[in-house]
């Protein structure tokens, strides 16, 4: 487990025994499933040791369920947040059960397999506590973001500034760095942030299945071939349907977490100012990962109604062209049947045919044939049963090259 002291102008990675913690600084205590399952109950002896919380036996079965879906709860001394998030290369192996990784699958690899594996959060008054995989890439971005405002804390304590420099830009470059730089000031902020990045991750992963479901329409309208990939296609809409489900269930933990939030803050009627204005940042920062979450949500229903659609224009198109098969030959069958029973009539072995034996009845015969083909055709016509040709003209585009060039 690391253990990372965060502070307003720090963050710095610390072993045990833990230092006195100011009123501005937190702990980041970071486990691996891996770890937690070993020895679930020492190692929460060892974080009641650290920061004085013990987690309910609930909860720490929950810490090391990977099948658990995202959840909220809370106690009178921590909040408990589960999130479920895409697990990728490496992080798919330590998912039982779902160890597909997003680029392949069984089907070929035009299939998008969502693999997802929980992320846990135990948040304390002055420590935040996460359960997450091995090799979280998330986890690991955000540690590397943090460690690096260390080091660049480290080698410019003034913020980079010098003395040569106009009071304007070390003014501007202080407020640029205090924005973009800042380490958070509380857990709930470095949760958000965490939750931030993994929900980055799933907006990512809408170009990709958007483009694969493109593929998909075209061949499923391409009158040339048929299509054949159907296998690949019902594993498209159940991974969409089951990423629609990890969405609800996420803003839901979401919900529950920010309305929580929000009740504690209003129960506290003597906050000071600087307090209140971060807790408007902080839950300016749910309600936004809360939007890319129904943001994401929004997006695979589309992206279902999508295949839905392109599915019905596939039958549709499949109908209306063996609809124009069949009226097809139900034309050609209407203009021979006339004519085969002229010739099935001078077939027929009688002793004595009238004009069978006539020098020009062969002739008078085709010519009647003839005749009997071309009304048939003007009726048809008539009928509107054969359709006027399409005279296929290449059409202007609406906006001409040297237009766009000029």
């Amino acid at each position: 487990m690391d253990i990372y002291l965060i502070s307003e102008t720090s963050v710095r990675r610390i072993d045990e025994p833990i230092p006195r913690l100011s009123p501005n600084s937190f702990l980041w205590l970071d486990a691996v499933h891996d770890e937690v399952a070993a020895d679930a109950y020492a190692w929460r002896d060892r974080v009641e040791r650290l920061i004085g919380t013990r987690i309910v036996d609930p909860h720490l079965i929950d810490a090391v369920n990977l099948g658990h879906p995202s959840y909220f709860d809370s106690t009178q001394d921590y909040e408990m947040v589960v999130f479920r998030k895409l697990s990728v290369g490496d992080e798919a192996g330590d998912a039982k059960g779902e160890s597909v990784p997003l680029h392949k699958a069984r089907s070929g690899p035009t299939a998008a397999h969502i693999a997802t594996i929980p992320v846990t959060f135990f948040l304390c008054d002055h420590a935040l506590v996460t359960v997450s995989a091995r090799n979280s890439a998330t986890i690991s971005q955000v540690r590397n973001r943090l460690l690096d405002f260390r080091m660049r804390s480290a080698e410019a304590p003034n913020g980079g500034e010098t003395d040569h420099e106009a009071p304007l830009v070390r003014k501007v470059k202080s407020a640029t760095s205090a924005h973009q730089g800042r380490p958070p000031s509380r857990p709930e902020d470095l949760m958000l942030r965490l939750l931030n990045a993994m929900v980055d991750r799933y907006l990512a992963l809408r170009q990709p299945l958007t483009d694969q479901l493109d593929r998909w329409q075209r061949e499923l309208l391409d009158p040339k071939r048929n299509f054949s990939n159907w296998y690949a296609l019902l594993d498209a809409r159940i991974e969409l349907r089951k990423l629609e489900n990890l969405c609800e269930e996420q803003h839901d933990a979401l919900q529950e977490f920010h309305d929580n939030l929000v009740d504690g803050m209003e129960g506290d009627r003597r906050v000071k100012p600087e307090e209140r204005r971060r807790n408007d940042i902080l839950l300016v920062r749910a309600n936004d990962v809360a939007e890319h979450v129904q943001r994401v949500l929004n997006h695979a229903r589309r992206l279902q109604d999508s295949i839905e659609s392109a599915i019905q224009l596939h039958f549709s198109a499949t109908a209306h062209r063996t609809n124009e098969i069949v009226r097809l030959l139900t034309i050609i069958t209407a203009i021979f049947a006339p004519l085969t029973l002229i010739t099935g009539i001078f077939g027929m072995n009688f002793k004595f045919i009238p004009g069978l034996e006539h020098p020009d009845g062969f002739w008078v015969t085709m010519i009647v044939m003839a005749a009997t083909t071309v009304a048939l055709l003007i009726f048809f016509r008539r009928r509107r049963v054969i359709d006027k040709p399409l005279i296929r003209k290449r059409r202007r585009p609406l906006i001409d090259d040297d237009t766009i060039v000029g």
